[in-house]
């Protein structure tokens, strides 16, 4: 059985959670509780394209709260 996380000619979407955190998902499945799908469906590349140009920080809101 393949991974659907690692097929890359699948569309995919892109979730966020409430900590900001991003994860890509693929397009046939429900997105998990606390996630909001924040673009797509698209191909890999372009998700992945977006998760580099909106996630410029990978602390969790929480932590990037506190520290400053």
């Amino acid at each position: 059985m393949n991974n659907p996380f690692d097929d890359t000619t699948a569309t995919f979407r892109v979730l966020v959670n409430d900590r900001q955190q991003h994860s890509l998902w693929p397009s046939f499945a429900d997105a998990p509780e606390g996630w909001v799908v924040t673009f797509g469906p698209a191909d890999r590349d372009e998700c992945l394209e977006f998760v580099e140009a909106n996630w410029t920080d990978i602390t969790p809101r929480r932590l990037a709260e506190i520290a400053s």
